[in-house]
């Protein structure tokens, strides 16, 4: 292993962002780390690009401890984290059962959480870096999708205090908050605007972007290099942030909408 090959270990690296993310780091040089909770992705995606793969829930702590021990028996060391890992929920709180909730919680924050407390040990060995996976979400309420919004809002105080707490110590800790981005999650989430207008699937992402400054989804890939920048060099002054990729989204002033028209 040459003195610039690192270990990225990625969550939910199966499919959208997880995969871009894997593709992009092994295209780099470096080993990658394929963690999900279904083999079947990942062993396709390691016979393209190489790779170890971890099949199991990052939710759970001991299943980490044997992710990491084989890790480092594979690799020797682990030099950046990217918690891509989390899912999609429907339902206002009144909708919810105790069972929704907390898996809403387990998808989208406790694997974040179980992940870095396993890896933070040999992130700190090697004054590495660590990524969560936000969301527009994190900043924002969506209609009805009360357990996702409030795990996304929880990763910022996670992002927050792991960034106190461990930069002393040399690790850097950062969150993307992306907005729609063009991946099979998405797709699915496009199915009832594409069945109720009768419209392709690119008209239904046209049609929840048309608010967004760039007026168009993100591609996983440009998450991913978003990602890359984060856990690389060019950022060694950068943590405790949290990196809206959104297209500007978050800039919208929502209630001035209506007068758009008038203009």
């Amino acid at each position: 292993m040459s003195a610039e090959t690192r270990t990225i270990v990625i969550t939910g690296a199966g499919t959208g962002v997880g995969e871009a993310c894997a593709r992009q780091q092994a295209a780099l040089g470096h080993n990658v780390v394929l963690i999900g909770r279904r083999r079947e992705p990942l062993e396709a995606l390691a016979e393209e690009i190489g790779g170890l793969v971890l099949a199991g829930d990052a939710a759970s702590a001991s299943e980490w401890a044997g992710f990491c021990a084989r890790i480092i028996e594979t690799f020797g060391r682990i030099d950046s984290l990217i918690c891509s890992a989390g899912g999609h929920d429907l339902g206002a709180a009144t909708d919810m059962s105790e069972q929704d909730w907390q898996q809403a919680m387990r998808l989208n924050l406790d694997t974040a959480f179980y992940s870095a407390r396993a890896c933070l040990p040999h992130l700190i060995e090697q004054r590495g870096t660590l990524v969560l996976l936000g969301s527009l979400a994190s900043f924002q309420a969506g209609g009805d999708i009360c357990g996702y919004t409030t795990a996304k809002h929880a990763l910022v105080g996670l992002t927050r205090s792991l960034a106190r707490d461990y930069g002393p110590h040399g690790v850097r800790v950062n969150c993307v908050c992306p907005g729609w981005i063009r991946t099979p999650m998405a797709d699915e989430e496009m199915q009832p605007l594409m069945a109720h207008y009768q419209e392709s699937l690119d008209d239904a992402y046209a049609r929840v972007t048309r608010h967004v400054p760039l007026r168009r989804a993100a591609s996983a890939h440009e998450i991913a290099e978003v990602c890359a920048f984060l856990i690389g060099p060019a950022s060694a002054i950068i943590t405790g942030a949290m990196i809206m990729a959104d297209g500007g989204s978050h800039i919208v002033d929502m209630p001035t909408l209506a007068f758009e028209a008038l203009s």
